[in-house]
């Protein structure tokens, strides 16, 4: 009957048999280029698993043990495209201004690139002239520039006159055979690498060779085929190791200043993945170490699962936020980031649940931090520190002009023709919605000016294309939400303007003062720290000491108490820079002389009244800038760093520059 003819038929058909997990693995491991390290510590996995029965949990753990292991990228690695004009029109096309951060970057890729172009050169030293031609002839097939001698002493000439990569030199020669060409060269020249080929190969001759420095060591005859593997390998650890060693780049700055952007923009100049990882907040050791496989759901650390999610391993890996690292308990993330980003450790990296060694010196770590200061001393001396600084407010107009509001009206669903944005209204945006460094806040408020258009357009309000002026945007955003505080306060006794700069960038601030009946004490109000309460200290018996030079009666601390503010109570505030304003406002109080409303100043104050210089030049600058200020009171000894500021932030405003603090003083006080 046909139903029991058809089921005649599948019994006789063959089974198919269903590979076998670990048969799998075998292959796997067979066909990756794993390190001999790697191999051997999978082998004996597999070999244990072999012997393990696969309902049990260990069984598991080490399965995906060693596919983890299999799907690290040991050699994979995107090829770096070595055009610097390349690399320079990529960084200018998405990043307007930012002129000194982008000049520092080509230089250190201009570094790398060359030391990866650098030409790779082989001495190859036997006096037998067959085996000498033929290493000769498939080394330079490498494209390695090659180098010939016939014995050690022609080979150590040689190399006296020229820089050597790599030497590959005969064990038996005369006038100096290869061991005591190996102990020449380690002593003239300890980075050159040596290989021994010899036809008297013995495990003692090996070991003594590769105890004295010797980077590989292969019998006679030779197969030129791994002569070239062996070669090439060491070749290419060398130049990555020389690639390495240059700093790690730390991105320091305000919050939206293009940090995290440059980043990427570096990965698409060289061609390579780009990665970012979060530091902020990180508190538990084991999230970049990885857990140990004993412990339960143990997994690896995020800079291994990043780089095997990646493919390659030789990434931009950029450290998002390492100031923000936290400790307690569980341990010091920042311990392991000494490891990560040292040239000289992080060729051995070691993850706890890897638990061998992974080479991470092809990768390229960026850093970002918001305040430099509060990284831990060892881990910034690793670094090296490019400051991102304010946008000026011409360049937040260009920008917001030619990239952000082209982007925003994309998303909006206008045509770039359909919306345009006057010089006014930008200005209206810039410095009546948006008071920051960066460029964040400006972002939205475009994005929100473009669909409140689209809204208008929809319910017949406005016609496209059209065009927005300061009149227009008040009337969609609003009311200002800011307003130069400087230009809008009266001038008074016992106020002074004070510039500050602080991980948002530059600031002013006011400094209130007030006396009373009592008996010669000072308050000090407003969240403030050490540094700057000694400021106030040192200003108030400055003052003291000089009552009669500045018009002041010499007891007047006797009969008054002396109150010193700085709003806003709820944000902490310190160091030392406030000290003249802070001497100002006393002065002012005293000698009952109103303080210029439209006269900023920073700087440190001595005891003896002179002025010390103070960092962030810049931002306080754009940030007198942005307040309305008209004069800035600077020390002597800023004046060189603000003539090598750009001409349009030392143009922002008048600069008076004061060796002590009486010249401020006079500067900042009606007359």
């Amino acid at each position: 009957m046909p139903f029991f003819r058809r089921m005649e038929e599948t019994a006789q058909r063959p089974v198919e048999e269903k590979p076998e997990p670990l048969a799998e693995l075998r292959k796997a491991i067979a066909e990756a280029r794993l390190p001999e390290h790697a191999r051997q510590a999978v082998t004996k996995e597999l070999e244990r698993l072999d012997k393990t029965d696969p309902s049990v949990a260990e069984y598991s753990v080490g399965y995906n043990w060693v596919q983890f292991v299999l799907a690290l990228p040991w050699n994979a690695a995107t090829p770096d495209n070595l055009d610097l004009a390349r690399a320079e029109r990529v960084l200018n096309e998405d990043h307007f201004g930012l002129s000194r951060v982008k000049e520092r970057v080509l230089e250190h890729l201009a570094a790398s690139i060359m030391v990866s172009s650098r030409p790779r050169r082989v001495l190859v030293v036997d006096d037998e002239r067959i085996a000498l031609d033929n290493m000769a002839y498939v080394l330079g097939k490498d494209g390695h520039e090659v180098l010939t001698a016939e014995n050690g002493r022609q080979a150590m000439e040689v190399l006296a006159r020229t820089e050597c990569d790599l030497v590959i030199t005969d064990l038996k020669m005369n006038q100096m055979d290869g061991l005591e060409l190996l102990e020449r060269l380690k002593a003239a020249s300890p980075q050159t690498e040596l290989i021994l080929v010899t036809g008297f190969a013995t495990v003692d001759t090996a070991v003594n060779a590769l105890k004295k420095g010797a980077a590989h060591y292969l019998p006679k005859p030779l197969n030129l085929d791994v002569l070239r593997s062996v070669s090439r390998d060491i070749l290419d650890a060398k130049a990555k190791s020389r690639v390495a060693r240059g700093p790690i780049l730390c991105f320091s700055g305000p919050p939206g200043t293009g940090k995290t952007s440059i980043g990427r923009g570096v990965a698409a100049a060289l061609g390579r993945k780009f990665i970012r990882l979060s530091m902020a907040g990180l508190r538990d050791e084991a999230e970049l170490r990885g857990h140990r496989r004993t412990y339960v759901g143990a997994m690896p650390g995020r800079i291994l699962a990043e780089l095997k999610r990646a493919e390659v391993n030789n990434p931009v890996f950029m450290l998002d936020e390492v100031d923000k690292i936290g400790k307690d308990f569980r341990g010091d993330p920042a311990s392991v980031l000494l490891e990560v980003l040292d040239p000289e450790q992080n060729r051995r990296f070691l993850d706890y649940y890897l638990d061998m060694p992974f080479d991470l010196s092809g990768v390229m770590f960026i850093t970002t931090a918001n305040i430099v200061e509060e990284l831990p001393r060892p881990l910034y001396d690793r670094m090296e520190a490019i400051p991102f600084q304010s946008y000026t407010p011409l360049e937040k107009r260009r920008i917001a002009r030619d990239y952000i509001a082209p982007r925003q009206m994309h998303g909006a669903g206008l045509r770039t023709k359909d919306l345009i944005f006057t010089d006014a209204a930008l200005d209206t945006v810039i410095d009546g919605y948006t008071r920051e460094a960066g460029l964040r806040n400006l972002d939205r408020e475009i994005g929100s000016l473009c669909r409140k258009v689209d809204r208008q357009v929809l319910a017949g309000k406005l016609r496209l294309p059209a065009s927005l002026d300061a009149a227009e945007v008040t009337a969609l955003l609003g009311p200002p939400r800011f307003r130069p505080e400087a230009a809008a306060r009266a001038d008074a006794v016992g106020v002074a303007t004070g510039l500050v700069y602080s991980e948002y960038g530059g600031q002013i601030l006011f400094i209130e003062t007030a006396r009373m009946t009592g008996g010669g004490g000072l308050m000090l109000t407003g969240s403030l720290g050490e540094v700057l309460k000694e400021s106030a200290q040192t200003a108030l018996s400055y003052i003291r000491s000089r009552a009669g030079e500045l018009g002041i009666a010499p007891n007047f601390f006797k009969e008054c108490d002396i109150h010193v503010h700085i709003p806003a109570g709820a944000i902490p505030k310190d160091g030392p820079s406030a000290g003249v304003t802070i001497a100002v406002a006393l002065v002012s109080l005293l000698s009952d002389r109103p303080a210029r409303s439209d006269v900023a100043m920073t700087g440190e104050m001595t005891l003896s009244g002179r002025l010390l210089p103070v960092g962030g030049l810049r931002e306080k600058l754009l940030a007198a800038q942005r307040a309305g200020v008209v004069t800035v009171v600077l020390p002597k000894a800023n004046e060189i760093e603000w003539r090598v500021l750009d001409e349009d932030v030392r143009q922002a405003v008048r600069v008076v520059f004061a060796e002590t603090a009486i010249d401020a003083i006079e500067e900042a006080l009606q007359r």
